[in-house]
């Protein structure tokens, strides 16, 4: 599957960023919450908060290793330490660690969801989804899921998370839908190869397929796969997210693509190619990280 169709047009992000912005170490996942833009960077070992107006960073948390999506909610943001082998809870009002969970994590690219009830995060590669209670913050179950299951996100009253199969074996992946009243799975849907991010909203469940570059639209009302879009992107690393009414998908061989899903189809191109990184959308801006040029860019719908 060709990755770029002849008569598609890519537009420079450099050119049609409104913001560009340096940062030091590795800037690499992002989550808007709190007015903010929040960045993961390993690279100086902090989770940093930046100014979506000004783009300057206004704090910074320490955090060794802090590693994977971040979550929002609860009043609070929530991420792994790869390295402590826990979730911390930061409080936006100070910036400072409310709390730290101890739970292991079970990849470098895991994510964090934060609502329906829960704190959620996979902490087994053998298949073990763990909850967080955000009033306790202790941990209230362990649900058995489909090992090598990584990404998590909450939804449409439900856990949607990811089962990407061994490494380079597994041509079929699927999407587990965890019951959060009943800490159950309550259904496990085929998607494609190597299914890794995913990003829940305009209704929909997406999930960025890395064997082929696809992505899957999964209906929650039906827990069917409506539509397999052929992004073209395949290979590790990106990210999915969902906002302006549009489907971000970041990816290493094409930076950035938008789905329209009204119509599931790919409608904008962004380049150059500039390694792996990450993206989310929100408050009329898509902002897209590239660790490996340390940068981060704001980009208008």
């Amino acid at each position: 599957m060709s990755s770029i169709k002849n008569d598609e047009t890519v537009t420079s992000i450099e050119k049609s960023a409104t913001g560009t912005y340096l940062v030091d170490g590795y800037p690499d996942f992002l989550e808007l919450a709190f007015g903010s833009l929040w960045i993961s960077n390993e690279g100086v070992s902090a989770v940093q908060r930046m100014d979506t107006k000004t783009g300057r960073i206004i704090a910074s948390v320490p955090i060794n290793m802090p590693c994977g999506a971040m979550g929002s909610g609860f009043g609070s943001l929530w991420v792994a330490s790869c390295t402590d082998r826990t979730v911390v809870r930061i409080d936006p009002s100070s910036n400072s660690i409310a709390a730290t969970i101890p739970v292991c994590v079970a990849d470098s690219e895991t994510s964090i969801a934060a609502g329906e009830g829960g704190v959620w995060i996979l902490t087994d590669a053998n298949g073990v989804l763990t909850r967080v209670d955000p009033k306790t913050n202790q941990v209230t179950a362990q649900i058995s899921v489909a090992p090598h299951s990584y990404a998590a996100m909450a939804g449409f009253g439900a856990i949607w998370i990811t089962n990407t199969g061994a490494p380079k074996t597994t041509k079929v992946g699927s999407v587990q839908r965890i019951n959060p009243k009943t800490n159950t799975v309550d259904a496990t849907i085929p998607v494609g190869g190597q299914p890794r991010f995913l990003s829940v909203g305009e209704a929909g469940v997406w999930v960025l397929n890395q064997t082929d570059g696809s992505v899957s639209r999964i209906d929650p009302k039906s827990n069917q796969v409506v539509a397999t879009i052929e992004v073209g992107v395949p290979g590790s690393g990106g990210d999915i997210a969902v906002g302006l009414g549009a489907v971000w998908v970041r990816a290493t061989n094409i930076l950035l693509s938008l789905i329209d899903p009204k119509t599931n189809q790919v409608t904008k191109r962004y380049g150059s190619p500039q390694g792996s990184g990450a993206v989310r959308a929100g408050d009329g801006y898509a902002w897209v990280s590239a660790h490996d040029i340390n940068t981060i860019w704001r980009l208008p719908k």
